[in-house]
């Protein structure tokens, strides 16, 4: 139980429809941008404190390398929380995309391919004219009716 009440934890199940990933991604967001600002002021105070109090036995350069080399890790931490939170962006549109977008146009493609067989005709296709009968007389033979038929 947290200071503002009990807290659900988010699990993979629960990201089966697009509304609860947006709400993730957005509370991932929240809390990456919370921690890029804590870095960047950790940073900037200690920044601040260096520049203030360079230390004793240093020459500029060198007070300035040290500086830089400690210092150096706190930027690219805080670049990479930001980017962090903009994948969140990406996060959600993927997920939306690939499990609902993209599922949903191919049982729509495929329900439009397979409603006209139902009907008995393909689409694109003209059905053919049905075959002239020419009336069959008594005393036709068996081959008779089998020449009348292949030159139909």
């Amino acid at each position: 139980m947290g200071a503002t009440g009990p807290r659900a934890e988010w699990s993979g199940d629960m990201l089966d429809r697009p509304e609860m990933v947006a709400a993730f991604a957005a509370q991932l967001r929240r809390v990456l941008s919370a921690q890029a600002e804590y870095v960047a002021r950790i940073r900037r105070d200690a920044e601040a404190m260096w520049k203030a109090n360079p230390p004793d036995g240093y020459s500029s350069f060198e007070a300035w390398w040290r500086h830089r080399w400690v210092a150096g890790p706190f930027g690219e931490i805080e670049a990479h929380i930001q980017k962090a939170a903009t994948l969140t962006f990406k996060l959600e549109a993927r997920h939306r995309r690939g499990r609902h977008e993209i599922p949903a146009a191919r049982q729509a493609a495929a329900d439009a391919k397979n409603a006209p067989a139902l009907t008995g005709a393909e689409p694109g296709r003209r059905p053919a004219p049905p075959r002239p009968e020419r009336p069959q007389q008594a005393d036709d033979t068996f081959m008779d009716m089998i020449r009348r038929d292949r030159s139909a």
